[in-house]
């Protein structure tokens, strides 16, 4: 749409240019109904603003650095679609990096926004203990972490009740009779899966029995592929080559439920009738998967919306207490555990 300028969304919003300026500026102290107006005129009219321009002016980028652990992972797909949908409604632009489990690419991320002086950043850490991310502490770069958390860090963090879905899981499985139950899960030097191996054992425990430790796979540290489909398929085919197998299957991520599936396909095993299967994230075709998949859905769009707005309220100078959000995964009953009547299922 030709050359828009910034008299033209002012024209389109019925407000002044001052107005929108201060809109694309993230200044707080616009109405917000009028803010919406200016922000729905941009989109109609495809204003661009000139980002050098203003990055100038300000003295500040415009550009947000997100830097995630697995671009391989499909958690990670809608997450990135949110920070970027309100990184754009706010006037900002994401930088996105894949350190891939891998602690010396997520610092080399991190160096580079430092040094680009990125205006926040929104990481997936991909160790508890986290050198990397207290660099940007360092360097005063407002700082976001979803999915895991660094303990010692003072910055907000978005996660979800792994322990509380878990366990959810895991108890359905004891309720429909199974006592044999294996779990394939991710390294415990992330919290992540650490929880997710406490709730396992709480469930168990809740019930009266006994944890089994040769019934408990756990992948290696990263970046061996600790929560991948290759280790999933390893882990399972373990338990499914051991003398006595497990009933039911609980799996830690969305890419060992994969290679889980892989091994009890391999082994000529059927889903629900041979082994029960419940596993975390959702992912499409899970639903429709022939048994389709009990999960624990972890929120994802809304982690990365909230983490946005979260930076860039302390980007735009908010200096209140750093929040951790918990978040509660639903947890969606399907055919592959064995209930053929969902209460909790998509229609």
């Amino acid at each position: 749409m030709g050359n828009v300028k910034i008299s033209d969304v002012a024209k389109k919003a019925g407000v002044s240019t001052a107005t929108v300026s201060r809109v694309l500026s993230g200044k707080t102290t616009v109405d917000p109904i009028l803010r919406d107006r200016v922000l729905k005129a941009v989109e109609e009219t495809g204003y661009k603003p000139d980002r050098v321009a203003r990055s100038l002016r300000k003295r500040q980028s415009s550009i947000i650095g997100l830097i995630i652990s697995d671009i391989q992972n499909p958690f990670f797909i809608s997450l990135v679609r949110a920070v970027e949908d309100v990184a754009q409604k706010h006037g900002y632009i994401v930088m996105l990096g894949n350190a891939d489990e891998d602690e010396r690419k997520e610092r080399e991320y991190i160096q580079v926004m430092i040094s680009e002086r990125v205006a926040g950043v929104i990481v997936s850490p991909s160790r508890e203990y986290n050198d990397p991310c207290e660099d940007l502490v360092k360097a005063k770069i407002p700082l976001v972490l979803v999915d895991r958390r660094v303990p010692g860090l003072d910055v907000d963090t978005i996660v979800v009740n792994n322990t509380w879905a878990a366990q959810q899981l895991v108890m359905h499985l004891i309720e429909h009779g199974h006592r044999r139950i294996g779990a394939v899960l991710g390294t415990s030097i992330v919290a992540t899966g650490r929880e997710r191996r406490e709730g396992y054992v709480q469930a168990l425990l809740q019930y009266g029995f006994p944890i089994i430790p040769n019934l408990i796979k756990v992948g290696p540290p990263p970046p061996s592929g600790a929560n991948r489909e290759d280790t999933g398929y390893r882990l399972t085919m373990e338990l499914l080559n051991a003398k006595e197998r497990p009933t039911a299957l609980f799996t830690g991520t969305n890419l060992l439920t994969i290679g889980a599936l892989r091994a009890i396909q391999e082994k000529g095993l059927s889903i629900p009738e041979d082994i029960a299967l419940v596993g975390f994230d959702d992912i499409d075709w899970m639903p429709v998967y022939n048994p389709s998949i009990t999960v624990a859905a972890q929120p994802t769009y809304h982690i990365g919306r909230i983490a946005a707005e979260m930076l860039i309220a302390r980007i735009q100078g908010d200096e209140s207490p750093a929040q951790e959000i918990v978040l509660q995964p639903e947890i969606k009953i399907r055919r592959s555990c064995g209930q053929h009547v969902s209460i909790n299922c998509d229609k």
